[in-house]
């Protein structure tokens, strides 16, 4: 009887965390797909604007997962393959675009080469960034550190043996790269190649600020919203936009479903090259050049009295930003980045244990709807839960914004949790209890300090996508709960570049420092381990 009313306590518990994703995730999509009406889907394919910019969106897509993926390739050989220096730094380095919104990139190309753009006017440049050329640059720029982030932690733990096995057996290097290194990273690459897709078709912030007449999917449907209020039209083409995503997670699943848990047993030998180093050399700061350029667009114009009239130096932009309620909605993003990072945790923590260390017949449809969130664009969730919660009491508070982050990024940190419990010894819970020791307490003493470092990841995680997000909240925040992600648009809309700069540069340093504090945290976690070995 013990038995039985444990088991059914736990199946209870399951059962409620699959009935909020039926209720936060499934039922406001559900919502969304029976509003549309037959008069909105012919308005919708009869548009003059519909047909280019599934065109735009679809070229686009493409062009800049080319550019993307292979940028984030050829970095990760050079910082896995190569016998440069500082690699843990540049790999810091390289992935410091994923820390601003996307939109703050169409800006930094807007002042950098727009109509009045510094260097177009330094240099002597003819033409402008705006329009297709813009939204591919901006989007690489915004799109590749995934690529390699994705890439470079394949190569990482790749095994160097099988390299080793055709070496001695005579085997030529272009043969060896074609029948081993090909073949291991064909399925990471597939991934990468639809990740990348799908998050280029689904951002509306670079076309929005530097796609000048080149509408994408992405940008119709946030002017039909919240430009028109045409929620109908919106739905449509969100549905549209939910086809590369869901081909994505299905790939992705299938993937994973397949996938063996392997360990490194050699780790790679790399011989010296100076060619190879010198190029690996070149192209990483060639990369970190552009990025640093972007950056110092955000600086220069951040405190500039007025771009491009007057380039004095001032700090009166800070202030200003300050006076216009940004340290308001500075605050509010705060706010819902802690929220989110700590319900998010806790929640995607007792989930990943349930399906992981509790196993049952639910479990499998748990984790089913735990990562079903990835299908759905952040877009097409915000616009979902404006149309189904609108006259809500949960409507116009920061309650619902924090909700629809949790949904929006649950997926990435709980597989993290999945995979390190996943990883642990199934049978820790069945010795603690013989030894008269408490399944709770097996958590918080043992469970929980192995997972410490992968904690502060989803911490991270959710902490930074929080303060940068724009697709999942922009249908959802009003003038007191707004972040300050989405005063860029704001200031850029009323021509305040400096202001919009102050935000992004604001938004870059919180990010920034979370990263830091996680590499600190972590770093220390990692000595404390080798100190204490007994704790593996």
């Amino acid at each position: 009887m013990g038995n039985s009313k444990k088991f059914s306590r736990v199946d209870a518990t399951k059962l409620l965390l699959c009935s909020v994703f039926v209720l936060f995730v499934f039922y406001p999509f559900a919502q969304m797909v029976i509003s549309i009406t037959p008069d909105d889907l012919r308005k919708v394919l009869t548009s003059s604007s519909f047909l280019p910019a599934v065109k735009n969106s679809l070229k686009a897509a493409c062009i800049t997962t080319m550019i993307s993926v292979s940028i984030g390739l050829t970095l990760a050989f050079a910082i896995q393959r190569t016998n440069i220096r500082f690699k843990g730094a540049l790999s810091v380095l390289l992935t410091l675009p994923m820390l601003i919104p996307s939109i703050s990139h169409g800006m930094g190309l807007v002042v950098l080469f727009g109509t009045n753009g510094v260097l177009r006017n330094l240099l002597g440049l003819e033409g402008t960034i705006y329009g297709f050329a813009g939204i591919i640059t901006g989007s690489v720029l915004y799109s590749y550190p995934v690529a390699f982030l994705m890439l470079n932690d394949v190569l990482k733990y790749q095994d160097s043996s099988p390299y080793e096995a055709a070496q001695v057996l005579g085997i030529p290097k272009l043969r060896r790269t074609m029948a081993i290194t090909l073949p291991y990273l064909s399925k990471p690459l597939i991934s990468a190649v639809f990740t990348v897709f799908t998050m280029v078709i689904t951002d509306y912030g670079i076309p929005l600020m530097i796609g000048g007449k080149n509408t994408t999917l992405a940008m119709m449907m946030y002017q039909e919203v919240l430009g028109q209020l045409n929620f109908g039209k919106g739905s449509i083409i969100g549905l549209f936009l939910l086809i590369p995503a869901v081909i994505t997670f299905v790939f992705n699943t299938l993937i994973k479903g397949r996938a063996k848990l392997s360990f490194v047993t050699r780790p790679f030998e790399i011989k010296k090259s100076k060619v190879r180093d010198g190029f690996a050399y070149t192209f990483c700061g060639l990369i970190l050049f552009l990025v640093f350029l972007l950056f110092g667009a955000f600086c220069t114009i951040a405190f500039t009295r007025k771009y491009p009239s007057d380039m004095s130096l001032t700090f009166e932009n800070v202030t200003k930003m300050l006076t216009l309620r940004g340290d308001t909605y500075l605050i509010n993003s705060l706010i819902i980045a802690i929220f989110v990072s700590i319900i998010g945790i806790t929640v995607a923590f007792i989930t990943a244990y349930l399906t992981t260390r509790m196993p049952s017949r639910l479990s499998s449809l748990l984790h089913l709807f735990s990562i079903t969130s990835l299908a759905i664009p952040g877009i097409v969730l915000g616009l979902s839960y404006a149309m189904t919660f609108g006259g809500s009491f949960l409507y116009g508070t920061m309650a619902i914004l924090i909700l629809a982050n949790i949904m929006h990024f649950f997926a990435s940190p709980y597989q993290m949790m999945y995979n390190s419990l996943s990883k642990m010894n199934e049978n820790l819970e069945n010795v603690g209890q013989t030894l008269g020791i408490s399944r709770i307490r097996m958590v918080f003493d043992v469970i929980i300090p192995q997972c410490r470092a992968t904690m502060v990841e989803m911490l991270s995680y959710f902490f930074v996508n929080s303060m940068m997000t724009i697709s999942a909240v922009s249908f959802l925040a009003n003038v007191s709960t707004k972040p300050l992600s989405l005063m860029i648009s704001q200031f850029e809309g009323q021509v305040l570049y400096e202001c919009a700069a102050v935000v992004s540069l604001v938004i870059l340093a919180v990010n920034v420092l979370i990263k830091s504090l996680v590499y600190l945290i972590n770093k220390r976690l990692t000595q404390k381990v080798r100190v204490n070995p007994a704790n593996e």
